[in-house]
């Protein structure tokens, strides 16, 4: 369920098993007829091609998670309340759900495993996080990838993880659901950062201080979060974390970037063609650390410039004594 770049990646990874079908809801019906016709997405990722005997595109969200055991969510977090809201949460009773949003639902601040547990009512060992370190274009383009599959369930993230595995695509497994999601969402707000100081002028010695500061933030918000044994060094951590920050493909380091060069907030976003999950999850997970209380003078400085419209080069020069 979603037709973004990263959505339009994982419905080639898994059709990469010449005996897997999937079902692909998108919102517009337009889109859901080129596809259909093309066996491509006319948006994102164009240069990918679907086998249409295995492929079936829908607009009908409901039909589809009745007809389907397994269910991967790729909508962007501030979609995903509307999405799902108006379902009946009887329907994801035995269903196994698949998250691979990036993002918290701004209408209720809950991360996307609180939101489908305890309000839709999937079962725990149902619920899997799918996260990086990974963008959709070198997907597109088959070079080798790396995703991390979460769960309570090692029979469930086992499985997830062979459907996912191709000649381009290795996987890693965790238990921890919690840590990798929040994680997934903070790297974003991180990659804002560093595109902000970037257009700045801070250079490469900078951004190294800046990332080793920014995974020492994760570690502390998803331990204070979800109190767990983790080791925040993997790629389900640090590597997602430096992938969204210094990668060209970043759509928020490019909001970032944007934002050093003096555009306001609602002019970047406007001129940016795809959703930069960052934008929200600032918000969202500034609201969460009021209850929690984490020092995370990084989150405060993207959050000051973003939602406060404070002045990017204060804020930034003020950030560059709180880091070590």
């Amino acid at each position: 369920m979603g037709s973004g770049s990263w959505g339009t990646a994982l419905v080639k990874i898994l059709l990469e098993d010449p005996l897997m079908h999937v079902d692909w809801w998108v919102r517009s019906a337009d889109m859901a007829v080129a596809i259909n016709t093309n066996g491509c997405n006319p948006k994102y990722l164009r240069s990918v091609k679907f086998d249409l005997k295995r492929l079936h595109v829908s607009t009908h969200a409901e039909e589809l998670i009745d007809q389907n055991d397994h269910i991967l969510l790729v909508t962007p977090s501030a979609f995903v309340f509307d999405l799902l809201d108006p379902i009946d949460a009887a329907k994801f009773k035995d269903k196994t759900v698949i998250s691979a949003i990036k993002g918290v639902i701004p209408h209720t601040k809950q991360i996307i495993a609180d939101y489908l547990i305890n309000v839709k009512g999937v079962k725990t060992k149902n619920f899997l996080v799918i996260t990086g370190p990974c963008h959709a274009e070198e997907v597109a383009q088959e070079k080798l990838s790396y995703l991390t599959v979460a769960s309570k369930s090692r029979k469930q993230r086992e499985k997830i993880a062979e459907a996912l595995s191709c000649s381009f695509i290795r996987v890693t497994q965790t238990d921890d659901i919690y840590g990798t999601e929040i994680t997934a969402v903070l790297k974003n707000v991180y990659a804002i950062a560093a595109g902000m100081c970037h257009s700045l002028g801070y250079g490469d010695n900078f951004q190294a201080v800046l990332m080793s500061n920014a995974i020492r933030e994760i570690k502390k918000f998803i331990k204070a979060y979800y109190p767990i044994k983790r080791d925040t060094n993997k790629s389900a951590y640090l590597g997602d974390l430096l992938v969204t920050g210094y990668s060209q493909y970043s759509r928020n380091r490019t909001l970032g970037a944007m934002l050093g060069k003096g555009y306001s907030t609602k002019s970047a976003l406007m001129e940016m063609q795809m959703i930069a999950e960052g934008y929200y999850a600032t918000d969202s997970i500034h609201q969460l650390n009021e209850e929690l209380g984490v020092s995370m003078p990084i989150l405060d400085f993207v959050y000051g410039v973003i939602y406060e419209n404070k002045n990017v080069k204060e804020e930034a020069s003020k950030l560059t004594t709180l880091l070590n």
